[in-house]
């Protein structure tokens, strides 16, 4: 009785980021290489990009993703596929993502594109991508023992006369709260205070032409933080409101847009 085949060993993708939004993928080439390519699917099912993986070095294959071709909003998980063979994982190598730091992006083409690779929890690589068309950047966040201070910055369009902020709350009907702005240029100042605020979840928005204009959401993407939730952390504060004693602060959500949380204390 023959031994089974051991299994293959996983293919190893390093990953460079540019400051123009564009990926550089290199996966060590084992064997056959012909008609390589680099797949990203949608992690929801309703998209691929085949990227062709050629040689750059001895025992590498690279493949380019340039700012210019469109990746739709979401998780793209990361395979290799030789010839006609089935499509293999890839897991996460070298990252180089130094040029998303402080990264401006110039907004002229009207959107915003934003990718991020990283490692999941099995050590695979996974593209988390953003298309934003406009776009409102946090910038600071200032906290207090009664609110929040957001800066900010639009990219795509321009602040009108009558741009505003909202926080609108993810459950009930009609519950918006309209906020005071501040605008120069395309850099834009809000304050969120939490007495003001019902028990619930609050997302911040941008309407940069005002009420008759698009809804933008206020986020934070241009960094190198592909899920902001577990690494930045904000202390809560405990206010009174009309409805009892809340304990208030602001988070990001997993698609890393700015929200405020509102819950009674524990206690």
């Amino acid at each position: 009785m023959t031994s089974p085949a051991p299994p293959a060993a996983p293919l190893r993708a390093d990953c460079i980021a540019d400051s123009a939004g564009g990926l550089t993928f290199d996966v060590a080439a084992n064997g056959d290489t012909a008609a390589a390519h680099l797949v990203l699917r949608s992690r929801d099912g309703d998209g691929e990009v085949s990227l062709p993986l050629a040689p750059a070095a001895e025992g590498r294959l690279r493949a380019a993703l340039p700012s210019t071709v469109a990746l739709p909003e979401g998780r793209w998980d990361a395979y290799a596929r030789v010839a006609d063979g089935a499509p293999r994982r890839l897991v996460t190598g070298v990252t180089d993502l130094r040029s998303l730091a402080d990264r401006t992006p110039s907004g002229l083409h009207g959107h915003v594109a934003v990718r991020i690779p990283y490692a999941t929890r099995q050590g695979n690589l996974t593209v988390r991508s953003w298309l934003r068309a406009p776009h409102a950047e946090t910038g600071e966040l200032r906290l207090t023992g009664t609110g929040l201070t957001v800066r900010g910055r639009v990219y795509g369009t321009q602040l009108a006369p009558g741009a505003r902020a909202e926080l609108r709350c993810r459950t009930g009907a009609h519950r918006v709260r309209r906020l005071d702005l501040t605008v120069d240029r395309t850099e834009f100042g809000l304050t969120v205070t939490y007495a003001a605020l019902a028990p619930g979840a609050w997302d911040l928005w941008l309407l940069p032409a005002g009420a008759s204009g698009p809804a933008v959401r206020v986020a934070r993407l241009l960094d190198d933080i592909a899920d902001k939730q577990p690494v930045l952390t904000y202390p809560r504060a405990r206010v009174e409101t009309p409805h009892g004693p809340v304990e208030a602060g602001p988070y990001y959500t997993r698609d890393n847009d700015l929200s405020v949380s509102v819950t009674a204390p524990s206690p």
